[in-house]
């Protein structure tokens, strides 16, 4: 494996994807810190409703393009509209509880915003059809989110000087878009799909302004079909996935991505609890044989050891030596923990810092 690219967190980090099951967003920050120290993240809370949602985040940070939030989802409007204020004042809310409990920190930060092709697919034009329809509609919003999150990262740097910064951008429609399968209005048809080149050009606009705040780009997908090849040409620093969504046909392009000194962000920690099997049926011979065999206590789910294993055998799989994992692995819960209770919530994240402490050593 040869030396990646630079990155600001030591070897055996863990982080998390983005979305937390809070309202506070104190409360949200502290647990952040506390269970990821290595590569904290900005938390996400969608729970809070209109304006903290993915799409709606993003909206807070467009510059010179007004968006408000109509029956059918966030559309583009001729001016400000009183949803994109309020998402931007919960933007705000949210950097003033980092900002307090940061004060002196040193180190990696992480930050989450959708990508543009995601925000292409959740935005309406003005008068009704998704951006992604619009050849010119998709230059420009990815053009202005650009332009945003240059403003952005310029008030965290203002805001937590000591830290450097990490952009997630996340693209979880991107392979509907390259197919051709998000449905219009009517759900009758779809949009025609977006050509490869202009995704890489639009994506590529996206972190080279990333890249010239001075922060390091990393794109997430927990979508199964994810173009891992077009994220690296788009100048992708990092890779964030599911694990379990992975196919045999992704292995190759994440290698050559490790080769290229692009680091792997696996999602190897269930973002929901696990289920505890089923019990067999009282009187059957399974039961007899359930009720002597010992039975693990306390929650039902995977160990520290277990997801260190996974995210190691999934390296061998690539074909890198298991000493040099942690090198090119960042540990993180398989996606957002919003549908996910706060006590699983917490559990995930120390899973995740566990098990990278477990490939580190």
């Amino acid at each position: 494996m040869p030396n990646p690219i630079e990155m600001p967190w030591r070897p055996g980090a863990a982080t998390g994807v983005g979305s937390l099951p809070y309202d506070d967003p104190l409360e949200a920050t502290r647990v952040v810190l506390g269970e990821l120290p290595d590569l904290p993240h900005l938390p996400e809370l969608p729970g809070r409703g209109p304006g903290s949602d993915m799409i709606g985040r993003a909206c807070a940070l467009l510059v010179e393009l007004g968006v408000d939030l109509q029956p059918s989802g966030w559309r583009l409007v001729p001016g400000e509209g009183l949803d994109q204020r309020r998402a931007r004042s919960t933007l705000a809310r949210d950097l003033d509880a980092l900002e307090e409990l940061t004060q002196a920190y040193g180190g990696p930060l992480k930050v989450q915003f959708t990508g543009p092709l995601t925000l292409a697919a959740g935005v309406e034009r003005p008068r009704g059809g998704r951006v992604v329809g619009d050849s010119g509609a998709r230059r420009d919003l990815a053009q202005s989110l650009a332009e945003g999150l240059t403003v952005h990262l310029r008030e965290l740097h203002r805001r937590v000087p000591g830290a450097s910064l990490v952009v997630q951008l996340d693209e979880p429609s991107m392979p509907a878009v390259l197919r051709g399968s998000v449905p219009t209005a009517s759900g009758f048809s779809r949009y025609r799909p977006v050509e490869e080149h202009e995704a890489t050009d639009l994506l590529g606009g996206v972190i080279a302004a990333i890249v010239a705040a001075g922060a390091v780009p990393v794109v997430h997908s927990c979508a199964a079909g994810t173009p891992f090849p077009l994220l690296v040409r788009a100048g992708a620093r990092g890779l964030s996935f599911d694990l379990k969504k992975l196919g045999q046909a992704d292995a190759d392009p994440l290698s050559e991505a490790v080769e290229a000194g692009v680091a792997l962000f696996a999602g190897a920690v269930p973002a929901l609890r696990p289920e505890e099997p089923a019990r067999p049926a009282p009187g059957t011979a399974a039961a007899a044989a359930d009720g002597a065999a010992p039975r693990r206590s306390g929650p039902p789910g995977p160990t520290d050891a277990d997801v260190a294993r996974t995210v190691q055998a999934f390296w061998r799989r690539l074909g890198f030596a298991a000493d040099e994992v942690a090198r090119g692995v960042v540990v993180t819960p398989a996606c957002g923990l919003a549908g996910a209770d706060p006590a699983w919530a917490r559990t995930a994240m120390r899973l995740a810092r566990e098990a990278a402490a477990h490939l580190a050593s």
